[in-house]
Parts: C-alpha cells; structure tokens; sequence
C-alpha cells in the first residue's frame, strides 16, 4: 500500500493534480504521501523483525488498513462538492488487504467495517469544518454504501487465501517428511500425520511453534537451539520398547522445531478412564510397570521426563501384542538451556499441575527422577479412582495443594484398592523425594510384589481390546480414531496461569 501512495504522487507530479482532490492535497497531500509512505515502511520491517509473533504482525497489518483507509478517506471527502466522484479509494484497500494479511475472515470483515466508516466519517469532519456541504441522501448513498458492501465481499479472498494458507501449511515438507493431515492441535504446537519421501513407514511430526518458544535471534536462541539437538539426539536413543521411538528432529524454514516419531493406534490413559471408567488393580499394575520399564532406562541416561501424565502414556496394539504402554515426548516436552531456563520461556514451572511433584512447584530444589515417580503416582490414583490426587478452583490452588496437603485415602472416593497397592501408590506420592522409591527399577518391583491386586493376563487384555480398542492398525487411516486432545492446565509465568490445550496424547 505504500507503494500505491507513492505512484499516486508520482502520478500527480507528471500529469498534474486531480481537481477532485485539489482542496485536500493543497492542504496536507503531501506530508500524508510520506506518512502514509514511512508507515508502509515501518509495517514491512515490524512484520519481519517480530515473523514469530504471528498476532502482533496480523494486528499491525490490519490497523495499517484502517491508516490507509483513513487517508484516502481524508484526501476523497476534504473537498467542496463535486459531482462525478466515482468509487471511493477505500474500496480498492479494503478488496486488496486479504489478500496481503491474512487474517480470520471474521476479523478481515469487523476490520473492513471500520475501514468503510473513514469515508462518512471524514465527510461529516469536512461538514463540521466548512469544507463540504450536505448532500441528498440518495448522493450520500452511491457514495458510501458501496464500501460497505465491499467490506462484506472482503471475506471471500480472505478465506480463499486462508483455505490455500492451511492446503500449503498441511502439504510442506520438513526435512524428509512430508506432512499430511493433522491430527492434534494445542498451546504446545501441532501435530500432523507425515509420510517418508522414501521409507514406506507412516509418522506424526510435532511442531514447536518459535512463538511457543518465547526466543529471539541472538545467543539466547542458538542456546535453546543446541540443547534441544543435544536433548532430542539422547532420546533418539532410548531403546525401551515401551518410550515411542524418534524418528528424526530439526528446525524448520520458519524457526519451529520439529521432530517425526512412530505413528501409533491406540488410546491414552486420560481417555481409558473418561470413556471406560476406573481400571482393575491388575491391569494398572501391568500398565504401570511399563511406564517404569521406559523411565528405567531414560533416569540412567540422565534424561528426567518432568510431565508424565495420563495423556502422556498411550495404550496402543503392538504386532500381535495388546495393552502395550508406550510414554510419549520423552525428553522432549521440556527441555532446559544451559541457564536453567525452561524451553518455553524464563521462569516457566515445566509441567502439569495436576501431576507435578512439590520440588517442581516451589522453584527452589532441582527437578530429578524422583519427580516423575510422583508423576507416576499421581496417576496411578487417577487410573484406580477416576479422580486426581489432588483438585481446585484454580491450577494455583493444586499446586499448593501438591505443596502441603496429603493425599485422600482411595477409599474415600468409593473406589476399592488392595492395601499393598494403594501403599506403593502413596509412597510414590510422598513430598520428600528421599521418601519415595529409590528408582523406577523398585518402584517396578514393588508393584509386582502387590498380590492382593490380582492378575491382568494376556486373555484379559485380548477381551477387553476385542471389545473396546481401535479398530484398524497403522495402515488404515481412513479408519483411525479421530484424535481428541485433552484439556490440561499449564503453569505459565509470574505466576500466572494459562489454560492450554494439551496435544501431548494426540496420536490416536
């Protein structure tokens, strides 16, 4: 748009000045060229300087409309009265700003309406000042409502170009893989079903979007940039059949970080016990000695989760096997640069309150193994009680919670859990670390030394699949369970909290 300020200018010093601007352009015309000129400028540069900050750039691109609008509204409308004006300016910037930004068609139109109202606006300025007089009221109407009724056919580019955004955003390559439908969405990034250029095997690609990050160019992002390599290549080689394996990782064209792992089939634990209800003693026995058996072997790698929780283990068919656990985003959810600041941004408490252990609430003593077995605890009550450890009005509110208040007895929310059990449980969840077990290795054995629990055998688990796991494998997505990722809260900063949509369990 600055470039069309510019021709008109231009235009005007070759052939002379146009009689139906001559009062306005006599009075400001040219100090508004270079205004509107330098603003053009400062907009292009704001847009590649802040490219993370995708709402800051679409809000300074559409007020830039509402500017250009206002100017040309000002140079139309400043002037005595004269027949034969033609279409007003503001309805060429109004048609040609989808098109530039692209923004929700909602927004392109409440946007447009205000850019319509700059030409009766600075009419009834012109009117307040002498300028102009008043019109007839069928004159006011050719010369105002069409740019009204361009404001309405400003949706249609607006989501033709969003509609042709989301088809080359979905069908992008990123290193090797090419990415297809998506199959979850949250505060963290998204997730999309992709497919090897050359290997036949299909994979979910997770993006981490640079606004996530909350880093700017400089030492500071090389920093985060370097741990997240050195992170992502330790949990590539993780070997545990039960943590889901990493394909590959990088950094996208627009600074995300991203990484493919193995596709999977099957069901979280957040939605085994929202769709089918409190588990048998047994099978969260079986369930969670998996998750140890992950945990094992990432604590002796040095590599500490720090957000385990339902919708971070997955349920899922492997081969002919059923009910095998596998932990997602091992070593990947949170990631520390090298000043212990957390991946997403300074002071930021990396988990979810519901399942945090209390050295990670409080800020002051390190975040270790210790914490993901109370994580493990946390849901273990979840999967034998349908309820968590610990719930109130606010994220804040559990947090402390996890600080000072011992857990309920299962028994109190009617659930009925064998006493070797819940006392594995609960040991998990006490608030000192040297409290809890030793390792993942004796928590596995302790859970396995719970007789009164009785057993989950392989019949148990080929009756229950039968009957309520995924229909299809890896294969056949057309049939795959549709992907519906669970509302978790998130701690934010200073100490605010923010509610996220969690896409951590969304491979369905």
């Amino acid at each position: 748009m600055g470039s069309i300020w510019a021709m008109f200018g231009l235009y005007r010093l070759i052939f002379g000045p146009d009689p139906r601007f001559q009062t306005a352009w006599d009075q400001f015309g040219d100090p508004m060229t270079v205004l509107e000129i330098a603003l053009a400028l400062v907009v292009a540069w704001a847009a590649r300087r802040f490219r993370n900050h995708l709402h800051l750039v679409l809000g300074l691109g559409l007020g830039h409309e509402v500017v250009v609008c206002a100017g040309a509204a000002a140079l139309t409308q400043w002037n005595p009265p004269l027949l034969g004006r033609g279409i007003s300016w503001v309805c060429v910037a109004i048609l040609a700003y989808p098109a530039i930004v692209p923004a929700r068609p909602r927004t392109v139109f409440m946007v447009a309406l205000i850019a319509a109202a700059m030409d009766p606006l600075f009419y009834l300025l012109a009117m307040n000042a002498g300028v102009t007089t008043l019109r007839p009221a069928s004159e006011l109407g050719w010369m105002f409502v069409p740019q009204f009724i361009c404001a309405a056919l400003a949706v249609i580019p607006a989501r033709i170009v969003r509609q042709l955004g989301h088809a080359v955003r979905e069908a992008r390559d990123l290193g090797s893989y090419r990415l297809g439908e998506r199959l979850g969405v949250g505060g963290m990034g998204e997730v999309y079903r992709a497919s090897h250029r050359l290997l036949a095997r299909p994979a979910a690609v997770k993006l981490i979007a640079p606004a996530f990050l909350r880093i700017v160019d400089g030492p500071a992002k090389l920093t985060v940039l370097e741990r997240f390599r050195r992170e992502a290549s330790a949990a590539a080689n993780l070997r545990s059949p039960h943590t889901i394996d990493l394909y590959d990782f990088g950094i996208a064209e627009d600074g995300s970080l991203y990484y493919a792992m193995e596709l999977l089939d099957g069901i979280d634990l957040q939605e085994l016990v929202e769709t089918h209800g409190i588990q048998p003693p047994g099978r969260v026995i079986h369930l969670l000695s998996q998750a140890c058996l992950s945990l094992a072997e990432a604590h002796e790698q040095g590599l500490v989760h720090r957000d385990i929780k339902p919708s971070n283990l997955m349920l899922c068919r492997m081969g002919t096997q059923v009910d095998f656990l596998k932990v997602l985003d091992f070593g990947l959810v949170k990631v520390e640069t090298d000043g212990d600041a957390a991946l997403t941004a300074p002071n930021v408490s990396a988990g979810t309150p519901a399942y945090m252990a209390p050295e990670a609430v409080d800020g002051v003593h390190d975040v270790d193994l210790q914490a993901d077995l109370y994580a493990l605890g946390c849901v273990a009550y979840w999967l034998l009680t349908g309820r968590p450890v610990f719930e109130g009005k606010s994220s804040m509110a559990v947090l402390i919670k996890h600080l000072s208040e011992a857990p309920a007895p299962m028994a109190s929310t009617g659930a009925v859990v064998p006493h070797d059990l819940e006392r594995v449980v609960f040991g998990c969840l006490e608030k000192a670390p040297a409290h809890r077990p030793a390792s993942a290795q004796a928590l596995d054995e302790a859970l396995r030394s719970c007789v009164d629990a009785g057993g989950w055998t392989t019949k148990d688990a080929d009756t229950w699949w039968n009957a309520h796991g995924p229909p299809t494998l890896a294969g056949a997505p057309g049939k795959r369970r549709p992907p519906s990722p669970s509302s978790e809260d998130r701690t934010d900063t200073d100490p605010q909290i923010r509610q996220t949509q969690s896409v951590d369990g969304e491979q369905r």
